[in-house]
């Protein structure tokens, strides 16, 4: 990371909130044994607030961390009409940064008439399969994602609601027999946290203007737990919890047919 990058975004941040986002990173990288010595990992960039705190936790992080690591910053445009794709890489340029822009047509492909499946899932599956494509290409054996502790009990909610069955993503997900490893250090970091450490560090936000973006499945359920926090403050952390405290025996067995 560049002295300029730091002097750019370091002025504004509390000593507090960083301490916070330090230990809550630490705290997960340390526990899943994300990120070893020699890794190469590339991190996915969407120009959102999420990947770019990530990216600038495990920049800091990598000065002083007791293993060594190198970083491949990739960004995989949708291609979306009127898109930032090409801001947010001038913004990685300015501030001393290298960013791989793979530019496709995947988001206007998953919203055309051609696709009968969800346009969202369709275009994450598109861009999800270049981004490996391109950290393979550059030689990275993982996979850094900015899905935050909200993220992986939305997910959970999306499941159970929309495909029957109970599963989240994974801290550490091992891919093609542990060829790639896809990590998320922002696993137990609430996403007010990280929209609190993107303001202070003044970061820009550049939207990719995806027409999905304001009404979608995940929305829904995020409206829902909005709802239910406000009711009960231990719900959020409950919830949380309870993906790594299952009771199988209190589940149905298969075979199961609904009546």
């Amino acid at each position: 990371m560049s002295r300029r990058y730091k002097k750019l975004a370091a002025p504004g941040l509390p000593k507090s909130l960083y301490a916070q986002m330090n230990r809550q990173v630490g705290k997960a990288i340390s526990q899943y044994g994300m990120i070893e010595d020699g890794d190469r990992v590339a991190v996915g960039i969407s120009g959102g607030k999420d990947s770019a705190a990530l990216h600038w936790m495990l920049s800091e992080r990598r000065s002083r961390a007791p293993v060594r690591y190198e970083m491949e910053a990739i960004h995989v445009n949708p291609g979306f009409p009127g898109g930032q794709s090409g801001e947010l890489a001038e913004w990685f340029n300015e501030t001393g940064q290298t960013l791989r822009v793979e530019n496709t047509g995947f988001g206007p492909l998953a919203h055309s008439e051609l696709n009968r499946e969800n346009p969202c899932f369709l275009c994450s599956r598109l861009r999800r399969k270049r981004l490996f494509e391109a950290a393979a290409e550059l030689g990275c054996n993982k996979i850094a994602l900015g899905h935050h502790k909200d993220d992986l009990i939305e997910t959970f909610f999306l499941n159970v609601c929309y495909a029957g069955e109970i599963a989240t993503m994974r801290p550490v997900q091992p891919f093609f027999g542990g060829a790639v490893t896809v990590i998320r250090p922002l696993s137990f970091v609430e996403e007010a946290v990280i929209e609190r450490f993107f303001r202070a560090m003044n970061f820009p936000r550049f939207d990719m203007n995806c027409p999905s973006s304001a009404v979608s499945e995940r929305g829904e359920i995020k409206s829902l737990l909005a709802a239910l926090y406000r009711g009960n403050k231990k719900i959020r952390g409950n919830i949380f919890r309870a993906l790594s405290n299952v009771r199988p025996d209190y589940l149905l067995k298969q075979p199961y047919k609904p009546v």
